[in-house]
């Protein structure tokens, strides 16, 4: 609709740009895998309501955006393995590896552990040969993959009672075994989201899913958001579910936007591809355009142009407040790290949460923003402004 509308008003700069080949086709479709577990079934400790749902409606949701999905419901160490291995073997050709995993974790001395339904942890020897070393699984998505977007989603921070069991055996070490997760140092090119802040324990629900998992769920299926704006609305209806009881989040290392839907990216809209089509050559195709439609009498047009490149300009604003606070959140624990007072861990989780629901309320004007946008975008038959993209 857009193309038509765009070449019914300008068909002379359309044809100029059609004819110097500036316009590229959507991008060719890219290899999306997803290893995605969930354990409920615990033989050893007691069972979890949601995981095996989670990570089925997990699934789902991620071969609906176009993933070759590896699934694993109430996996043994065995079977863990094994989908493990499979999802390795994947991974080099792929473009972006995604790993979800709902059900138990623990972290000991510094590393986080993803526990199997088999699992009998009674003593620290039985972490190597009966759980499963989440540094391991982020080596194998790390490797031969330079370039190349890894993802984790990490719904496992519920209270467990093999970490309770396994402490009890390690006397003086015992204080090595920590609440929730660990923070994952991330190789460049990975993105890693935990269902509540390291070193806290989530909730696992009452509903079919976890509050986390649910609002990921609905969440990437929303086309136009990229992975950062996914998180905001996650940590939102999150805090919303758990009456801010519990935080999401995350750590990044990506060097650039990703989107679920791959239609949304700007790799797939109309782009310059020429030696001298920069941003600012976009930029200044849009200011033409603009220009044509301000020199017409129609002032609700002019009106409507000026406006959209306010909302353009607020956009991009709000867009590098979030990445600003991300990385705040980042130094943060970086800072204080994994410290053993509670006092010192409340406070530095009480700073990041205050930087948390700000991004909140930033996020839901950026959806105010971008719907109108979009809305204008559609009434003036414009170009959407390159800021808002970069």
């Amino acid at each position: 609709m857009f193309r038509s509308r765009f070449l019914r008003t300008l068909p002379s700069l359309a044809a100029a740009i059609l004819a110097g080949g500036l316009l590229t086709l959507p991008a060719a479709a890219q290899k999306r895998v997803a290893l995605v577990i969930g354990n409920s079934a615990y033989q050893h400790a007691s069972a979890l309501a949601n995981p095996a749902n989670d990570a089925s409606d997990m699934g789902t949701a991620l071969k609906e955006l176009g993933f070759e999905v590896i699934l694993g419901l109430d996996l043994d160490k065995r079977a863990f393995d094994q989908r493990v291995r499979e999802f390795s073997r994947a991974l080099p050709d792929a473009d972006t590896g995604v790993f979800y995993y709902a059900g138990h974790g623990l972290q000991v001395l510094g590393n986080n552990y993803l526990v199997p339904v088999d699992a009998q942890l009674q003593s620290e020897r039985d972490l190597d040969f009966e759980a499963n070393s989440l540094n391991f699984i982020l080596r194998q998505m790390e490797l031969d993959r330079d370039g190349k977007t890894s993802i984790v989603f990490l719904d496992a921070c519920r209270d467990n009672p093999l970490a309770g069991n396994l402490a009890r055996t390690m006397g003086t070490r015992s204080a090595g075994v920590g609440r929730g997760l660990a923070q994952v140092q991330a190789g460049v090119g990975t993105f890693v989201a935990y269902s509540t802040q390291p070193g806290n324990v989530a909730l696992d629900g009452q509903e079919r899913n976890s509050p986390f998992t649910a609002a990921l769920a609905a969440s990437i299926r929303e086309p136009g958001r990229n992975l950062t704006s996914v998180m905001i609305d996650v940590r939102k209806k999150v805090l919303a579910a758990t009456s801010g009881k519990q935080v999401p989040w995350d750590h990044s290392a990506l060097t650039g936007d990703f989107y679920f839907h791959l239609a949304s990216a700007p790799g797939t809209v109309p782009r310059a591809t020429s030696p001298d089509s920069s941003a600012d050559a976009m930029h200044d195709r849009v200011r033409q355009l603009e220009e044509e439609l301000k020199s017409r009498p129609d002032q609700r047009q002019t009106a409507n142009i000026a406006r959209l490149e306010q909302l353009n300009e607020r956009l991009r604003q709000l867009e590098q407040a979030s990445r600003d606070d991300q990385q705040r959140i980042f130094d943060t624990y970086r800072k204080h790290g994994a410290s053993g007072d509670p006092n010192a861990r409340m406070a530095t989780n009480r700073e990041v949460g205050t930087i948390q629901m700000q991004m909140a309320r930033r996020g839901q004007e950026q959806a105010k923003v971008r719907e109108e946008i979009s809305k204008l975008t559609s009434e003036t038959g414009a170009l959407p402004s390159t800021k808002a993209a970069q």
